[in-house]
């Protein structure tokens, strides 16, 4: 299964004309990073994967559509999933990929 090219769409839009960034295909979507950082990812299933503070992960969680990042049935801290009706309005995915962007310009570059 690919990724939701119309919430790719969505995403490209908002992060058009940013320095910085680039796209690469992982995790059976495709993810957009800042520096060599990934900071956003839109999934096969429709949803976001959004990369936050560890330090704000647990507030994160308590936003609607929204889980803790499970991969080898381990949970990654400082990764979010956001379900797809939780970024459905452009405002909504706006916030959410600005967090992404916000946090990842914070890291040292790869």
């Amino acid at each position: 299964m690919s990724y939701d090219e119309e919430l790719a769409g969505r995403v490209r839009d908002i992060l058009q004309d940013r320095p910085g960034l680039t796209q690469k295909r992982m995790f059976g979507g495709i993810a957009w990073l800042v520096d060599g950082n990934m900071s956003v990812v839109v999934r096969s299933k429709g949803d976001l994967m959004v990369r936050v503070s560890p330090d704000d992960h647990d507030a994160m969680l308590a936003e609607p559509g929204t889980a803790t990042m499970i991969m080898r049935d381990r949970p990654l801290r400082g990764w979010i999933t956001v379900a797809p009706d939780a970024c459905a309005t452009p405002a909504a995915l706006n916030t959410w990929v600005e967090r992404a962007l916000a946090y990842a310009a914070t890291l040292p570059p790869k």
